[in-house]
Protein backbone atom coordinates (compact mmCIF):
# COMPACT_ATOMS: atom_id res chain seq x y z
CA UNK A 1 0.00 0.00 0.00
CA UNK A 2 2.89 2.41 0.05
CA UNK A 3 2.37 2.74 -3.54
CA UNK A 4 -0.77 4.54 -2.85
CA UNK A 5 1.24 7.45 -0.69
CA UNK A 6 4.34 7.81 -3.30
CA UNK A 7 1.20 8.22 -5.71
CA UNK A 8 -0.95 10.61 -3.26
CA UNK A 9 2.35 12.37 -2.63
CA UNK A 10 3.02 12.75 -6.43
CA UNK A 11 -0.03 13.97 -7.25
CA UNK A 12 -0.29 16.70 -4.61
CA UNK A 13 2.72 18.36 -6.75
CA UNK A 14 0.38 18.35 -10.05
CA UNK A 15 -1.34 21.61 -10.50
CA UNK A 16 -3.76 21.10 -12.01
CA UNK A 17 -4.97 17.73 -11.41
CA UNK A 18 -5.73 16.23 -14.94
CA UNK A 19 -6.67 12.77 -15.96
CA UNK A 20 -3.80 13.20 -18.54
CA UNK A 21 -0.95 14.16 -15.53
CA UNK A 22 -1.93 11.38 -13.09
CA UNK A 23 -1.48 8.81 -16.00
CA UNK A 24 2.22 10.27 -16.38
CA UNK A 25 2.08 10.02 -12.62
CA UNK A 26 0.87 6.08 -12.72
CA UNK A 27 3.40 5.31 -15.85
CA UNK A 28 6.27 7.06 -13.81
CA UNK A 29 5.66 4.61 -11.14
CA UNK A 30 5.33 1.19 -12.77
CA UNK A 31 1.64 1.29 -12.18
CA UNK A 32 0.18 -1.19 -14.71
CA UNK A 33 -2.14 0.18 -17.44
CA UNK A 34 -5.63 -2.00 -17.62
CA UNK A 35 -6.20 -1.03 -21.38
CA UNK A 36 -9.35 1.04 -20.34
CA UNK A 37 -8.92 3.94 -22.38
CA UNK A 38 -11.62 7.42 -22.15
CA UNK A 39 -10.70 10.00 -24.93
CA UNK A 40 -7.27 8.36 -25.30
CA UNK A 41 -6.01 8.40 -22.08
CA UNK A 42 -5.65 5.21 -19.54
CA UNK A 43 -8.01 5.88 -16.79
CA UNK A 44 -7.52 2.54 -14.70
CA UNK A 45 -3.91 1.00 -12.71
CA UNK A 46 -2.93 -1.92 -10.85
CA UNK A 47 0.15 -2.29 -8.40
CA UNK A 48 0.87 -4.09 -5.71
CA UNK A 49 -3.09 -5.48 -5.31
CA UNK A 50 -4.50 -2.10 -5.99
CA UNK A 51 -5.98 -0.63 -8.26
CA UNK A 52 -5.96 2.51 -9.30
CA UNK A 53 -8.39 4.78 -11.53
CA UNK A 54 -9.36 8.14 -12.43
CA UNK A 55 -12.36 10.28 -13.33
CA UNK A 56 -12.80 13.87 -15.08
CA UNK A 57 -16.74 14.82 -14.33
CA UNK A 58 -18.98 17.20 -17.26
CA UNK A 59 -18.37 19.70 -14.12
CA UNK A 60 -14.52 19.92 -14.68
CA UNK A 61 -14.09 18.35 -11.21
CA UNK A 62 -11.03 15.44 -11.38
CA UNK A 63 -11.05 12.22 -8.98
CA UNK A 64 -7.81 9.83 -8.74
CA UNK A 65 -9.61 6.82 -6.67
CA UNK A 66 -7.40 4.09 -5.38
CA UNK A 67 -9.04 0.06 -3.96
CA UNK A 68 -6.53 -0.68 -1.02
CA UNK A 69 -8.83 -3.41 0.10
CA UNK A 70 -11.45 -5.50 -1.53
CA UNK A 71 -14.09 -7.78 -0.15
CA UNK A 72 -16.35 -9.30 -3.00
CA UNK A 73 -19.25 -11.40 -2.28
CA UNK A 74 -19.17 -15.14 -1.36
CA UNK A 75 -20.36 -18.15 -3.71
CA UNK A 76 -23.95 -17.71 -3.09
CA UNK A 77 -23.75 -14.12 -4.85
CA UNK A 78 -24.38 -12.21 -1.33
CA UNK A 79 -22.71 -11.76 1.69
CA UNK A 80 -23.83 -14.03 4.36
CA UNK A 81 -22.93 -11.22 7.27
CA UNK A 82 -22.85 -8.26 5.62
CA UNK A 83 -21.92 -6.32 8.98
CA UNK A 84 -19.65 -8.68 9.24
CA UNK A 85 -18.02 -7.54 6.07
CA UNK A 86 -18.33 -3.86 7.17
CA UNK A 87 -16.79 -4.79 10.03
CA UNK A 88 -14.12 -5.89 8.09
CA UNK A 89 -13.41 -3.10 5.98
CA UNK A 90 -13.60 -0.83 9.11
CA UNK A 91 -10.25 -2.53 10.36
CA UNK A 92 -8.75 -2.46 6.89
CA UNK A 93 -9.82 1.17 6.80
CA UNK A 94 -7.97 1.85 10.57
CA UNK A 95 -4.92 -0.67 9.43
CA UNK A 96 -4.60 1.51 6.32
CA UNK A 97 -5.14 4.88 7.66
CA UNK A 98 -1.65 5.12 9.78
CA UNK A 99 0.14 5.09 6.31
CA UNK A 100 -1.44 8.35 5.05
CA UNK A 101 -1.37 9.94 8.49
CA UNK A 102 2.34 8.89 9.00
CA UNK A 103 3.42 10.15 5.56
CA UNK A 104 4.88 13.25 4.14
CA UNK A 105 1.47 14.53 3.10
CA UNK A 106 0.63 14.82 7.29
CA UNK A 107 2.01 17.98 7.35
CA UNK A 108 -0.30 18.94 4.28
CA UNK A 109 -3.62 17.82 5.96
CA UNK A 110 -6.20 19.52 7.26
CA UNK A 111 -9.03 17.12 9.22
CA UNK A 112 -12.35 17.99 7.27
CA UNK A 113 -15.73 17.55 9.01
CA UNK A 114 -17.74 14.72 6.61
CA UNK A 115 -20.49 15.93 4.76
CA UNK A 116 -24.42 13.97 4.24
CA UNK A 117 -22.85 12.91 0.94
CA UNK A 118 -19.97 11.40 2.29
CA UNK A 119 -22.23 9.71 4.88
CA UNK A 120 -24.13 8.54 2.65
CA UNK A 121 -21.34 7.04 0.24
CA UNK A 122 -19.35 6.19 2.85
CA UNK A 123 -19.90 3.06 5.48
CA UNK A 124 -16.91 4.65 7.78
CA UNK A 125 -14.27 7.51 6.35
CA UNK A 126 -11.71 10.10 7.21
CA UNK A 127 -11.40 13.37 5.56
CA UNK A 128 -8.87 15.59 4.95
CA UNK A 129 -8.23 18.72 3.20
CA UNK A 130 -5.57 18.75 1.18
CA UNK A 131 -5.01 22.64 -0.96
CA UNK A 132 -7.80 23.35 -3.15
CA UNK A 133 -8.32 18.88 -3.11
CA UNK A 134 -10.17 16.95 -0.48
CA UNK A 135 -8.52 13.17 0.08
CA UNK A 136 -11.43 10.78 2.07
CA UNK A 137 -10.09 7.35 2.97
CA UNK A 138 -13.11 5.01 3.54
CA UNK A 139 -15.25 2.06 3.09
CA UNK A 140 -17.55 1.62 0.43
CA UNK A 141 -20.21 -0.74 -1.38
CA UNK A 142 -21.47 1.53 -3.87
CA UNK A 143 -24.29 -1.17 -4.84
CA UNK A 144 -25.49 -4.31 -3.05
CA UNK A 145 -24.36 -6.96 -5.68
CA UNK A 146 -21.00 -5.32 -5.89
CA UNK A 147 -17.70 -5.52 -3.35
CA UNK A 148 -17.08 -3.44 -0.02
CA UNK A 149 -13.69 -1.84 -0.72
CA UNK A 150 -11.80 0.36 1.45
CA UNK A 151 -10.94 3.37 -0.77
CA UNK A 152 -8.45 6.65 -1.02
CA UNK A 153 -9.67 9.70 -3.46
CA UNK A 154 -8.25 12.30 -4.07
CA UNK A 155 -11.01 14.81 -5.33
CA UNK A 156 -9.92 18.31 -7.21
CA UNK A 157 -13.07 20.71 -7.59
CA UNK A 158 -13.84 22.04 -10.93
CA UNK A 159 -13.37 25.46 -10.23
CA UNK A 160 -9.97 24.36 -8.82
CA UNK A 161 -8.78 22.05 -11.91
CA UNK A 162 -10.58 25.02 -14.66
Amino acid sequence: MAAVTAMLEDLRDLVPLTVEGAAAKFAAREWTPRGKLRDGVETSWRKDGVRGWTQKFRSGAVRVSFAVWIRDVDESGYFDDLDAVYEQGERELARFLPQIENSSLAGHLAEAELTTEDKDEFIAARKWILGERTLTAGVVQQDTDLPVMVVVVLEEPATASA
